[in-house]
């Protein structure tokens, strides 16, 4: 079918868009040198991930136990789950994934999770790799303090059935600061704090093979810190209305908007507005509203008007009719997507497969 002539709402993936996105990236890591273990939190999805695995990607990183498990059952190899493992449930998830093979690593911020999955590795006869978090200014996990973190590193190498194998450092929290050379002064403040842990480390004997961490609003930023091995972005495939309105390199964006959730016009009887029917069980609502982009005219804008409906504010130009299908560019993409259970994708206006979103959830 057409992309117009979808059921409404739907999720809707511009494939044209996005594998620009991905060729745009994938450049950017080769000319840096630095690998990409793009973020499965963004995404949810094995078919995905297997076309980033084609481009070059080291592996996913995953947020959720949920998303390794999917991605592992996908047979995609290099999982790194970016969320320490802590409880009772998560632990048992990690070994059964260990007992099928999966090609995992963990990351840690507490020595007591340290030596419950030396426990669990021992008993699946594996060697376990283990990252060690650094907080660096989001204040949710990792390590508050250098000293703290180096103690980790040296109670994982410890452990025969762990391996140390480096540190995240994420600082979520800057990814979209304004203007950018406010972004770029608070890494380059966070950035030497990483820069003394791998000091640290390599002054024990224990030399951070991986330093992994960074994200869509920095990606062409932390290269210029010399201290990555790999980066972890997740939204520079769909390029969400957030992303959109922020320069990521200079004045640019090289990235495509690629995401949409197409809506129907279900009303129009108020002057100047129709009703379409997507509203908060469809798009994400943490990061402001979406953005018509297709099928309405232009400066129009859009409200939401409770669980199923939102209304659209129209600019200037000819009023869709009932049934048009307008489609909205998405806010914060990673909690829009695990709304929907799968993505309609399409080449220009032909939709022309169907892929699951097998991540969501927990």
């Amino acid at each position: 079918m057409r992309r117009d002539e979808l059921p409404t709402p739907a999720l809707l993936l511009d494939l044209d868009a996005m594998e620009c996105n991905i060729a745009t990236l994938a450049a950017h890591a080769r000319a840096t040198g630095i690998g990409l273990r793009p973020h499965a939190k963004s995404h949810k999805c094995v078919e995905i991930a297997r076309r980033l695995a084609r481009a070059g990607a080291l592996g996913p990183a995953c947020a959720t136990i949920a998303e390794a498990e999917a991605m592992a059952a996908g047979g995609i190899r290099g999982i790194l789950v970016t969320s320490p493992m802590a409880t009772a449930d998560m632990l048992a998830r990690v070994a059964r994934l260990l007992g099928r093979g999966a090609d995992l690593s963990l990351v840690v911020d507490h020595p007591d999770n340290v030596d419950t999955l030396a426990g669990l590795a021992a008993g699946h006869g594996v060697t376990l790799p283990v990252i060690v978090e650094l907080d660096v200014g989001v204040g949710r996990t990792g390590c508050r303090e250098v000293a703290d973190a180096v103690a980790l590193a040296r109670r994982v190498a410890g452990h025969g059935a762990l391996r140390f194998a480096g540190v995240q450092a994420y600082w979520g929290n800057l990814q979209q600061v304004m203007p950018l050379d406010e972004r770029e002064r608070r890494i380059a403040a966070q950035a030497e704090r990483l820069r003394s842990l791998l000091s640290a480390l390599r002054d024990v004997g224990l030399p951070a093979e991986i330093v992994t961490g960074g994200g869509t609003g920095t990606v062409f930023l932390d290269p210029a810190t010399a201290l990555f091995t790999e980066l972890q972005p997740g939204s520079f495939l769909f390029l969400d209305s957030c992303y959109a309105a922020i320069p990521l390199k200079g004045n640019e964006n090289p990235f495509l908007p690629s995401l949409f959730v197409a809506a129907g016009v279900v009303s129009a009887n108020q002057p100047g507005r129709v009703i379409v029917n997507a509203g908060y069980k469809a798009l994400a609502t943490d990061s402001g509203r979406p953005t018509p982009a297709r099928g309405a005219p232009s400066g129009s804008t859009y409200r939401f008007m409770g669980d199923e409906h939102g209304a659209i504010d129209l600019g200037d130009g000819p009023s869709p009719g009932l049934g048009a299908v307008i489609e909205l560019l998405t806010p914060h993409c990673d909690p829009t997507v695990n709304l929907h259970a799968r993505y309609q994708v399409a080449r220009g206006m032909e939709v022309i497969d169907v892929w699951p979103i097998a991540a969501r959830g927990y």
